[in-house]
């Protein structure tokens, strides 16, 4: 009879400790809170780490919610002038070598941008995470000494490009410290690390991250974001096809 109250007891107290865990919807409005904008212009230094070389670009974005986003390439002058454009579900690209502008769909999304780790898709992807994915916060754990809550993003809709995602949000600043993409057979795909979080216009935002292809050879991708504007007004005509040229 003690034993059974005891395990009892025992089972109360996980029942009691896991509902101190805030709900996966409450972790996530608060992370978009913080890295959401109704427009944003960035400027970031790309590292992508090959299996002999390091090569380095610098680009600038202009974005508008998750529909609109316009990047240019400043550097290296290889690179320069390179132009990509993404209205909803499409994406353009202007290379001044070849002086052609091309539209980038269906099995190329799922290409290298760049040569780095991230691919077309990944940089298409901004539709909100709560209208692809059931969001539960399953643990507690530390990310470089700071305290993460561990969201389990499970998908409810059936074209995502990740089954599974799991994600630690620091759980005083609720930005995300890394976020782990799987596929449907439970496969590590992508990793992503987050660090350098800094306030920008009173929201928290982390100014490095690191993005590793796992099925890759090499370091990874760095992104340094070197200026960051929120919420600032972009001309309507950076998202047109005609500035791609």
């Amino acid at each position: 009879m003690k034993r059974n109250i005891l395990i009892v007891l025992f089972m109360v107290g996980l029942i009691s400790f896991a509902q101190n865990f805030p709900t996966g919807k409450s972790v996530l409005d608060k992370v978009d809170a913080n890295m959401s904008a109704n427009t944003r212009v960035l400027t970031a230094k790309m590292e992508i780490s090959g299996a002999r070389i390091m090569r380095t670009m610098v680009s600038k974005s202009y974005s508008m919610g998750d529909k609109k986003a316009y990047t240019e390439y400043l550097a290296p002058a290889r690179e320069k002038g390179t132009k990509m454009l993404k209205l909803e579900n499409q994406l353009w690209i202007y290379s001044p070598t070849t002086d052609r502008t091309i539209q980038i769909s269906g099995h190329m999304l799922r290409q290298s941008v760049m040569g780095s780790d991230m691919s077309y898709e990944d940089m298409m992807n901004d539709t909100p995470l709560l209208e692809q994915y059931k969001a539960e916060v399953t643990a507690q754990e530390m990310i470089e000494g700071r305290k993460c809550w561990v969201v389990t993003l499970t998908a409810i809709k059936p074209n995502v490009t990740y089954f599974t995602q799991k994600m630690w949000v620091d759980e005083e600043k609720y930005v995300p410290l890394k976020v782990d993409l799987f596929s449907k057979s439970g496969k590590l795909l992508k990793r992503t690390i987050m660090s350098d979080v800094k306030k920008v216009q009173g929201r928290w935002f982390p100014m490095s991250f690191v993005y590793k292809d796992m099925l890759k050879d090499g370091d990874g991708t760095k992104m340094t974001v070197e200026e960051i504007q929120l919420d600032v007004n972009i001309p309507d005509s950076y998202f047109n096809k005609v500035n791609l040229r």
